[in-house]
């Protein structure tokens, strides 16, 4: 039998479970769990925050592994996996490759289709979600293997937020020299940090909290970080205006979840400068802006980022093996939990305690 952590309900304290040992499908693999993430989506699943969870369900949609048994499936590459090699995989499953989005639009992030490891797949349905002695890889789902240079804590120590980074710092279009500001200490952000600094950026100021995330961007490269429990919106304002001539960012990133922050980052950014929203990834309520003042006169450029898809997860592994040396990915490791502690470590997440949690079984 092997052991899994299941969510039952929303608030509902986490359970351990056993699960049979599934039998693969031709494609399929087995994979030993090594390490999986705890992310704020797994505080919003645990508050009831995204629609169409099937409850109950296994948390844990990004996660590394070693695979104990595989029924003839292919890395992306289009290599044949093999017993004993360490992998991490895609968390979406089941995207069509046939709909308006996936062939006309190349937006795969917006298929119909969609399904996310740990998050829309019930653990009624079997393994399928990280925070488990084993997941089970359905055929189709997209694996990649680390190269032997990326150790999987660093890569883990990314997380979900490296490829959600990456996603938005492109679409950011960041060019040399650039002032980037990114809004959000957490995982995404820092990576958002980090991402901005391999772009070219000029200088790269974080806005967030708390404390012990504001020092991982100053470690991490970030040029000025500003405390958003020690300023307030205005302040904020003049902060970045006095570092970029008056006329604020080139470019914001928005990695915060809170949806006050959107406004604030329109009115950081510079006229004529990108906005990049990629927090907003759950319904946490609306907020407000003057479409003339904060957007048609400014002649903003704004963009929203909805997830990544295996191109970003692809290109993060190799992003954070090039630079392995200049960065010392595991520093953004503050705990590992066992499965017997992912209610702690849940809550841990969930108040900002800690940088990145990992469950480690």
């Amino acid at each position: 039998m092997i052991r899994g952590v299941v969510m039952p309900a929303p608030q509902a304290p986490l359970e351990l479970r056993e699960f049979e040992r599934p039998a693969l499908e031709p494609g399929a693999v087995l994979l030993e769990t090594l390490a999986s993430e705890v992310c704020g989506t797994d505080a919003h699943l645990w508050k009831g925050q995204l629609a169409g969870v099937p409850y109950p369900i296994i948390p844990g949609h990004v996660s590394v592994g070693r695979i104990a048994e595989t029924n003839g499936a292919r890395d992306v590459d289009g290599n044949a996996l093999r017993d004993g090699q360490i992998v991490t995989f895609l968390d979406v499953y089941g995207t069509c490759g046939r709909c308006w989005y996936c062939t006309v639009a190349h937006a795969t992030t917006r298929c119909p289709e969609r399904k996310v490891y740990g998050v829309t797949l019930s653990s009624e349905d079997g393994l399928l979600g990280g925070w488990a002695e084993h997941i089970h890889l359905k055929p189709g789902v997209h694996i990649i293997p680390l190269p032997e240079e990326l150790d999987w804590r660093a890569f883990m120590a990314g997380g979900c937020g490296m490829p959600t980074a990456l996603h938005a710092v492109t679409l950011a279009e960041i060019a040399f020299g650039d002032t980037v500001v990114v809004q959000g200490a957490g995982p995404v952000g820092l990576c958002a940090a980090v991402l901005a600094q391999l772009r070219g950026a000029g200088q790269v100021i974080v806005i967030g909290g708390p404390a012990i995330r504001l020092e991982a961007a100053r470690r991490f490269g970030a040029d000025a970080v500003i405390d958003i429990a020690e300023t307030t919106p205005e302040e904020r304002l003049e902060r970045v205006r006095e570092r970029t001539g008056g006329r604020g960012a080139d470019v914001t990133i928005e990695a915060t979840g809170v949806p006050s922050a959107v406004p604030e980052g329109m009115r950081l950014t510079r006229d004529a400068g990108r906005y990049v929203v990629v927090g907003q990834y759950t319904d946490v309520g609306t907020a407000t802006f003057n479409p003339h003042l904060d957007l048609n006169q400014k002649h903003l450029d704004v963009r929203g980022c909805w997830g990544s898809d295996v191109g970003h997860v692809y290109r993060s592994v190799r992003v954070m093996a090039r630079y392995a040396a200049q960065f010392e990915w595991t520093d953004l490791i503050t705990r590992e939990y066992g499965l017997d502690e992912a209610q702690e470590a849940l809550e841990d997440v969930a108040a900002q305690r800690v940088v990145k949690a990992l469950i480690v079984p």
